[in-house]
């Protein structure tokens, strides 16, 4: 295997911490992955764009229009026509988006709690700005 490259480590880091979502946040709420991810970026920037969104999360514009699509279907987010630009519309969650974005979240928290336990506030922090300093660098390398 491909164990000492980093690339693979976070894909495994990244697919192993999103499979409980399914059973504790999926399954009950109709919602998926994307989805949600779509719903935490609008829920805590409201009145984002499209564009911002699949900036922030670093998923495409299909897979972001997707998810859209599917909070729309579910009544669970609206699109209000940007007034500085007509091609673009700002997206809001709907009370009933808000309601499974604050359990969402909280059942994110848990899971990042129990992700981090082991480790302390110092290492979490280096994590934080490593992390940070490599998406910047993919950006850069990508842009």
């Amino acid at each position: 295997m491909h164990d000492d490259l980093l690339i693979f480590k976070l894909v495994r880091v990244v697919n192993l911490t999103a499979r409980p979502f399914e059973q504790r946040v999926g399954k009950p709420h109709q919602l998926t992955l994307n989805e949600w991810r779509v719903m935490a970026l609008v829920g805590a920037q409201p009145g984002c764009n499209a564009s911002q969104v699949a900036e922030h999360s670093g998923l495409d514009k299909m897979a972001v229009s997707r998810a859209l699509a599917g909070l729309e279907s579910a009544k669970r987010l609206q699109r209000h026509e940007d007034p500085t630009d007509q091609r673009r519309s700002r997206l809001y969650l709907c009370a009933a988006g808000r309601e499974v974005y604050a359990v969402a979240l909280g059942r994110a928290r848990e899971r990042e709690a129990e992700l981090f336990a082991n480790m302390t506030t110092r290492e979490r922090e280096q994590l934080g700005a490593m992390l940070d300093k490599l998406v910047e660098s993919v950006l850069q390398s990508d842009g």
